[in-house]
């Protein structure tokens, strides 16, 4: 069964910085692409970010410039370096597999609020 497990997430001010780290257990994680969701209050959840088992990545445009993702196929981990935070970033932030998605995971909750 496979299972995920995000953490890092705070109240940072607007501008701060974050970053949040998931961990995969029960799956060859090497082999899939990865991904990190938010969801913010009343609305639906939609996926921020993306690396490919290549290293490729690519990210919506509200993000571009300041979050990082990255992985650690040995660690089963991924990762969501996130700089200059806006208010508009608060949501709670979930990790899973775009192509092949497994049960949600609690997700990490992120506050930018002055």
């Amino acid at each position: 069964q496979v299972q995920l497990a995000e953490s890092g997430g705070g109240l940072v001010h607007p501008g701060g910085s974050l970053r949040l780290s998931c961990v995969a257990s029960g799956r060859t994680f090497s082999l899939y692409d990865m991904g990190w969701y938010r969801q913010a209050p009343g609305k639906q959840r939609e996926l921020v970010a993306r690396i490919a088992n290549s290293g490729n990545t690519n990210y919506i445009e509200s993000v571009k410039g300041r979050f990082t993702i990255s992985r650690d196929n040995a660690k089963k981990m991924v990762y969501l370096e996130m700089n200059s935070l806006k208010p508009e970033d608060t949501a709670v932030y979930y990790c899973n597999f775009p192509n092949y998605p497994v049960s949600w995971g609690q997700g990490t909750q992120v506050t930018v609020s002055s």
